[in-house]
């Protein structure tokens, strides 16, 4: 019997790469990638190393020049993808509606209409759906349906913690479909969970608790790597340490090369902050920082990224670890976000924050690509 082609997909606004992964997991070949930073695209090319990585502001290229950087030729995109900056809608701070980043929307929009996939996929805030961010979407919507797309209504919020990632991340996607191909659905919640925090699915401490306890490791005051034995796992670490297959991955093996582990970089608090650190309980926020102390039978808040150098490069509030008195590392960071532990990230703690958090959970993403997978093998 001839071998079935895996589906092509091309990720518009990638960053370190989690919802590509979450494509690859679902069965599709990210054919290539496109990040206007270039810590971004160099990390990416780690993860990815088969996948056709551009450096470049999505609104200077177009579709063709697109498809030449990534060897498309004649094939057909299957899927476009991808979540384009969303400060300006973000409900986190000050909403901005001109701010420039927002036309990135519309240029997705365009390259959709000059590329021509078969269905594409956009993540965004949820403040997209409010107030004066409506007229964004609208412009949107007008200009892929002008072409012949149609997007599927009412438009759903996710809930990354009702896909088996231990977070409460509550995301828009866009699922549109070109006239002629079969209309995807949403995704259903596997783990619904409740609004105090808690569900059937996995736990902050099911992700972060077979971690070392850093503050025992001098080294890793200047190293990103832990080269040294991990604790027992719960079924979801084992799972992100490669010691057990999930069976609805279908992305390529990796391993942890001869680095370590990476993202586990100590950051060195003064006695005083160990002190407010240690003086609130789980389920708080600390007086000063307002850090919030995360709970090992709960979920995460949201991780947030932070800002970047054109807003100032603020790092954004981190969890305080659920027992010990610190903020969580990239790598726990990463564990509450799906990512495997053979994903690599930037080695700065700045760097590395704002690739976790901007990135779409792998488990997620791996559950909206699994829907549209669906409906293009019905088409």
């Amino acid at each position: 019997m001839k071998k079935r082609k895996r589906p092509i997909a091309i990720d518009l606004f990638c960053g370190a790469g989690g919802m590509s992964l979450g494509f690859e997991q679902a069965g599709f070949d990210v054919v290539g990638a496109i990040d206007v930073e270039e810590n971004n695209t160099d990390i990416y090319k780690e993860n990815f190393p088969s996948a056709h990585v551009l450096c470049a502001d999505v609104s200077t290229l177009s579709g063709q020049t697109i498809c030449q950087e990534m060897q498309i030729h004649n094939k057909e995109i299957d899927v476009l993808f991808g979540g384009p900056p969303c400060q300006g809608f973000s409900l986190i701070g000050k909403r901005i509606p001109e701010d420039p980043r927002n036309s990135l929307l519309y240029e997705f929009g365009r390259i959709i209409v000059e590329i021509c996939p078969s269905y594409f996929v956009v993540e965004n805030v949820v403040g997209i759906l409010l107030g004066e961010a409506t007229k964004a979407l609208d412009r949107f919507t007008k200009i892929v349906e002008k072409a012949g797309y149609h997007l599927i209504k009412p438009i759903h919020v996710l809930d990354a913690a009702e896909f088996g990632v231990p977070q409460r991340r509550r995301r828009v996607f866009l699922l549109g479909y070109a006239s002629g191909a079969t209309p995807p659905e949403y995704p259903r919640a596997t783990v619904p969970a409740g609004d105090d925090g808690k569900g059937d699915g996995p736990t902050v401490w099911d992700a972060i608790g077979d971690l070392p306890k850093i503050s025992e490791h001098d080294q890793l005051l200047h190293c990103d790597s832990y080269f040294g034995s991990l604790g027992k796992p719960s079924p979801y670490a084992k799972i992100l340490r490669g010691e057990a297959r999930d069976p609805a991955d279908k992305s390529a093996m990796r391993h942890i090369n001869g680095n370590g582990l990476g993202g586990c970089l100590r950051t060195l608090h003064t006695t005083k902050t160990v002190r407010r650190f240690k003086s609130t309980k789980p389920g708080e926020s600390e007086g000063i920082s307002r850090f919030y102390r995360l709970t090992k039978d709960g979920l995460a808040p949201t991780l947030r990224a932070g800002t970047g150098p054109d807003q100032g490069s603020f790092m954004a509030p981190r969890p305080i670890h659920p027992i010990q008195d610190r903020c969580i590392t990239v790598r726990e960071a990463a564990r509450l976000h799906s990512f495997p532990d053979w994903f690599h990230f930037h080695a700065t703690k700045w760097h590395g924050f704002r690739q976790v958090g901007n990135s779409v959970p792998p488990r997620l993403a791996r559950a909206v690509a699994e829907s549209v997978l669906r409906s293009l093998q019905t088409k």
